[in-house]
C-alpha cells in the first residue's frame, strides 16, 4: 500500500448546493482524502421526468462556472479534484480547468447511455490517466483499446446500492487496481486494505460519502465524513503494518 489513493465520492450528495459542496471537499480534506470527486451530467441524457429522483439528479447537475469554483476552492483546501463525466461537453469544461485525471462510471464503462462512447473517445484524446469502475461487465479489452494511449486504472466494483457482503469477491478483487466501494460499514474496505497492504502498484479505494445535509439518492449508501475519517485512520494503520 505505498501508493494507496483514497477518493471521497461526493456524487449528488452536495444536492446543487455551492455552499454545501465546498463544506464537504474540505470535511474530505480533513478525513484525510488525496481526491475529492463530483460527477457531471446532463439528467436528461440520462433519466426520464418519471424517475423518482429527477429532481435530486437535475438538481445537482454541475455547470462549468461551479466546476471552476469547485476546483479552485479544492486546490485552496490543498484536495485533488476530478469528476465522472458523462458527455463530451463535460470534458471540454475540465481540460479549462487542467485537471489531471478522469473516472469513468461502470454505466458509461459499459456504454449503458447514449453518450458513452462520445464521452469515452472524448477523455482518450486527453491523454490524461483513468480511472474505470468495471460494475456492469464492461468489455475490459474494447476499454483498453479506447484508452490505449491514457494510462488505466481499473477498480473492482459491484453496482448494488448498497452492496452485501456476500456479493464482493475478494480473490477476483485482488486482479484490480483498487476498490469502488457500495457496502457499508467499515468490514468490506478493512479486508480490501489488508489484502493489498503489501502491493507496491498504485491503488484507489472510493467511498461514496455525505454530510448532514445531503440528500437524494446517494445519501442512503453513502458513509457519513465521521466514519470516513475513522476508516482512513485504519487504512493508515494498516499501511505501517
Amino acid at each position: 500500500m505505498k501508493n494507496f489513493q483514497i477518493i471521497a465520492e461526493i456524487g449528488s450528495n452536495w444536492n446543487g448546493n455551492e455552499k454545501i459542496g465546498k463544506k464537504m471537499i474540505k470535511a474530505a480534506k480533513l478525513a484525510g482524502a488525496d481526491y475529492v470527486k463530483f460527477q457531471m451530467w446532463k439528467a436528461a441524457d440520462l433519466w426520464k421526468k418519471s424517475e423518482p429522483f429527477w429532481n435530486d439528479f437535475k438538481r445537482s447537475e454541475m455547470t462549468p462556472e461551479i466546476a471552476k469554483k469547485f476546483k479552485k476552492y479544492s486546490d485552496e483546501q490543498k484536495i485533488k479534484f476530478f469528476c465522472s463525466v458523462f458527455n463530451p461537453e463535460a470534458v471540454e469544461t475540465l481540460e479549462n480547468l487542467n485537471v489531471k485525471l478522469y473516472k469513468i462510471a461502470s454505466w458509461t464503462a459499459s456504454m449503458k447511455h447514449k453518450k458513452s462512447k462520445s464521452t469515452l473517445e472524448s477523455i482518450a484524446q486527453t491523454k490524461k490517466p483513468v480511472i474505470i469502475s468495471t460494475g456492469m461487465n464492461a468489455n475490459a479489452d474494447k476499454l483498453k483499446h479506447i484508452f490505449r494511449k491514457n494510462k488505466k486504472y481499473f477498480l473492482y466494483c459491484v453496482a448494488r446500492y448498497p452492496t452485501k457482503m456476500n456479493q464482493v469477491n475478494f480473490t477476483t478483487m485482488k486482479k484490480f487496481d483498487g476498490f469502488s466501494d457500495h457496502t457499508e460499514g467499515f468490514l468490506a474496505p478493512i479486508m480490501f486494505a489488508s489484502n493489498f497492504r503489501n502491493s507496491k502498484k498504485t491503488l484507489f479505494y472510493e467511498k461514496h460519502v455525505s454530510i448532514t445535509e445531503s440528500k437524494g439518492p446517494d445519501k442512503s449508501f453513502a458513509m457519513s465524513m465521521n466514519d470516513f475519517g475513522q476508516l482512513i485512520s485504519e487504512f493508515n494503520k494498516i499501511k505501517h503494518l
